[in-house]
């Protein structure tokens, strides 16, 4: 069997071990849990951590199996690193099962009734466990940067949606999204959550797309020094790496902005929380106007994507200024837009990996076919840090 069908019979095996162990956990907890932890949301938080803790031991198992960096050949920093990389995409599974499974129950729940539905938790929980570790047993096999793109979208909506639909405050929505946090209640911890998960997320993802920039500037400048027969081929990007240093402090400082929101409530903390809410825009403003300069290899669709953000959302501040929106709806585009745009950047990073992985193949073949001479440090060498195998 080749890779991708290897990988799809593992992630049947792993359907079928992490079902059962969600059938019986669910049970044992259903049997011998306390009264206070029978309520229907605290089930609901259980049975998603139980899906959640399944679906990142069956990542791990399938990411780490294949792994050449957890010995010592190449000294103890590499293992160091590749198991704060597994912890780091684990921390990413883990808010995306959990905040999606909490969201799906609580909307089959509304859908079927408290009373039936509470009679088929064990069941729903083995069907969620068994559908989460065949994915993430078969994502980690292929894992690559546009797959953990595309995971930031689902719990940032689930978590946000689950906290306005079960607060009690009605009319949260006419003040700005910080009253939505601004409580002791489920929903409000659920929303700080959320943030803080999210600012996480960015912070990680932002690591591997740095990393992925870094692999393919390496790799040009490797094929710069091998031939200088095209000069389109192997151009270099002055002070790279001032300009990467940047880019990571600006998406760093952008994820501890979302941490800072969710961690910092405004009753207590306002001072704070009005620095992360509001230098936050200031971050978004900084990134995608220097994008040309601070990844100039990414599209220029993007960076004119970017451009048009920025003015989109100064001219919905402005329409605010002039009482003509709300706070809520202004800050609901600005968070969102960030989302958005950097989920696109990271799709960009993603089709990057996918065209050197491309790139470094061609001239595999031609130093076979003899057509180049072989590097003293090979092609294979310089490989993404997102690769499962690596």
């Amino acid at each position: 069997m080749g890779r991708h069908q290897r990988a799809e019979t593992s992630g049947l095996i792993s359907f079928l071990i992490c079902a059962v162990v969600g059938a019986v956990s669910m049970n044992l907890y259903m049997e011998y849990a306390p009264a206070i932890w029978q309520l229907t949301q605290r089930r609901f938080m259980v049975c998603s951590g139980i899906v959640a803790a399944c679906g990142v031991i069956s990542f791990i198992i399938g990411y780490a199996r294949k792994s050449r960096s957890l010995n010592l050949k190449h000294g103890w920093f590499a293992p160091i690193r590749r198991i704060f990389e597994i912890v780091a995409l684990s921390v990413v599974y883990a808010s995306t099962i959990f905040l999606s499974s909490f969201a799906l129950i609580g909307a089959a729940n509304d859908m079927m009734g408290n009373a039936i539905f509470s009679g088929y938790i064990s069941s729903v929980c083995a069907a969620f466990a068994g559908v989460v570790g065949y994915m993430t047993f078969v994502q980690a096999e292929m894992m690559n940067a546009k797959t953990i793109a595309s995971l930031l979208p689902f719990f940032v909506i689930s978590g946000v949606v689950t906290a306005g639909m079960t607060t009690d405050d009605p009319y949260w929505y006419h003040n700005n999204f910080s009253q939505l946090g601004d409580r002791t209640t489920f929903a409000a911890r659920m929303f700080n959550s959320t943030l803080i998960l999210a600012g996480t997320c960015i912070i990680i993802v932002s690591y591997f797309a740095i990393s992925e920039l870094v692999t393919t500037e390496r790799l040009q400048r490797l094929w710069h020094d091998r031939t200088n027969r095209d000069p389109n081929r192997g151009y270099e990007i002055p002070h790279f790496m001032l300009r990467i240093s940047i880019l990571s402090f600006l998406l760093m400082v952008a994820g501890l902005a979302f941490i800072g929101i969710g961690v910092f409530r405004y009753t207590p903390h306002n001072l704070l929380h009005n620095i992360c809410a509001k230098g936050l825009p200031f971050v978004m403003l900084l990134l995608f106007v220097l994008l040309p300069w601070l990844a100039p290899r990414l599209s220029k669709a993007v960076m004119v994507a970017s451009d048009l953000t920025a003015l989109v959302c100064a001219a919905f501040w402005v329409n605010m200024m002039m009482g003509h929106n709300t706070l809520t709806n202004v800050e609901a585009l600005a968070g969102l837009a960030f989302l958005g745009w950097f989920i696109v950047f990271s799709r960009q990073i993603a089709a990057i990996e996918a065209d050197r992985a491309a790139a470094q193949l061609l001239h595999a073949q031609a130093i076979e076919g003899g057509f180049e001479q072989p590097s003293s440090a090979p092609d294979q060498q310089i490989e993404s840090r997102i690769a499962a195998d690596r």
